[in-house]
């Protein structure tokens, strides 16, 4: 399996998206600042992620949710979450 997923900075708030085939692995990795992009935004939360069978579902999944309309989609399908946060 991959997996797509979605990480939140308690930092600055801001989100990650990015895909994996361990997640516990690399969700371990993210809370470690070994990943470069969320390093200096630590703590990180989990607040999504999806499993897709094959590595091209889950890449284009993962360029989906990064657009304006991938945004729009996350925003509307996390809207409880968002209300309640901050």
């Amino acid at each position: 399996m991959f997996y797509v997923y979605i990480l939140q900075s308690l930092k600055d708030y801001r989100l990650y998206t990015g895909y994996t085939s361990d997640l516990q692995k690399r969700l371990e990795e993210h809370q470690a600042g070994k990943v470069l992009s969320t390093k200096h935004r630590l703590p990180i939360k989990l607040i999504y992620f999806e499993a897709c069978v094959n590595k091209v579902d889950a890449l284009r999944t993962e360029k989906y949710l990064k657009t304006t309309y991938g945004k729009r989609y996350l925003k509307n399908r996390l809207k409880n979450y968002f209300n309640n946060i901050k």
